[in-house]
Order: structure tokens, then sequence, then C-alpha cells
């Protein structure tokens, strides 16, 4: 299966069903005859940047951001800020907590800001990280996040 067909399948499960994890979603698509690794769902999960959020019973599932990259600044502003846990410093490392399975969402919305000194982010589950150049920059930039 080309990856394309893949990725528009994918949004198509998550928009029907209530997905909750990879595996859940693996098991989908070979119920509908795609047999897919877990690891490749993995990716495809990140390419999509898809979120979990709150769905029936209080069960979290994927869904995709409601910011795409023609959104206004303060819509990525916002779901940087509805993700947020907590964010703390480390020399020139930024650690952002998020809720579960929100940090690639938070990465993005940070990456779409532009923020000077930013080297990059990599995003876990409910944890990014954020590089700067310096100690300085670092304390600089969650200033300026905290203030959002």
């Amino acid at each position: 299966m080309q990856k394309k067909t893949r990725l528009s399948l994918i949004e198509k499960i998550i928009n029907e069903r209530e997905i909750s994890t990879q595996e859940e979603l693996t098991v989908a698509l070979t119920e509908m005859g795609y047999n897919v690794s877990q690891s490749t769902v993995s990716r495809d999960i990140f390419d999509l940047n898809l979120i979990k959020v709150e769905g029936k019973n209080k069960k979290f599932k994927y869904a995709k951001p409601q910011v795409s990259k023609s959104e206004t600044s303060s819509q990525i502003i916002n779901l940087f800020k509805q993700v947020t846990v907590s964010m703390e410093c480390a020399n020139n490392l930024i650690v952002i907590k998020t809720l579960a399975g929100n940090a690639s969402a938070a990465g993005m919305a940070i990456d779409q800001m532009h923020l000077q000194h930013v080297v990059g982010t990599v995003a876990g589950d409910d944890t990014l990280l954020v590089i700067a150049k310096t100690n300085s920059d670092a304390e600089m930039i969650i200033k300026s996040l905290r203030i959002l």
C-alpha cells in the first residue's frame, strides 16, 4: 500500500471510530486488508500530526489537530496553551509537559511560531523537548511561552 493511500485511510478510520492506541489502529487496518507493522503506524501518526483528544467515556482517542499551516498565529497559540501542562528550563533545553498524546501538537505549534533561537523540537507522547542555542536563549524562550 502506498503511504499516501495509507494516511488517507488512517484519517478515515479515526474519523469513523474511536481509536485509542497504535495497536487498535494496526488492527483496524488489518481488518480492512492492509497488513502494516506497529512501527509503520507510529510513523504515520507522527506524519499526520495526530493528537489525542477526549472521546466518549473520558477515553482518549486519536484526532487531527484543528490547526493547519494556514491558520492564524492566535489559533496556533491557543492550541499550544490548550495542550501544555508545564514548562521547565534546564540549561539550553526546555522540557514541556503536555496532555497525553499532545507533545507533537505542541511541537508543531512551536515550530509554526518560528521562535528566534530555537534550534529544534523533539516530541514524545506527553513531553516536548525544545532545544535553544544557549542557556540564556532558553530562558528567554520559556518566558515568551509563559506569557502567551
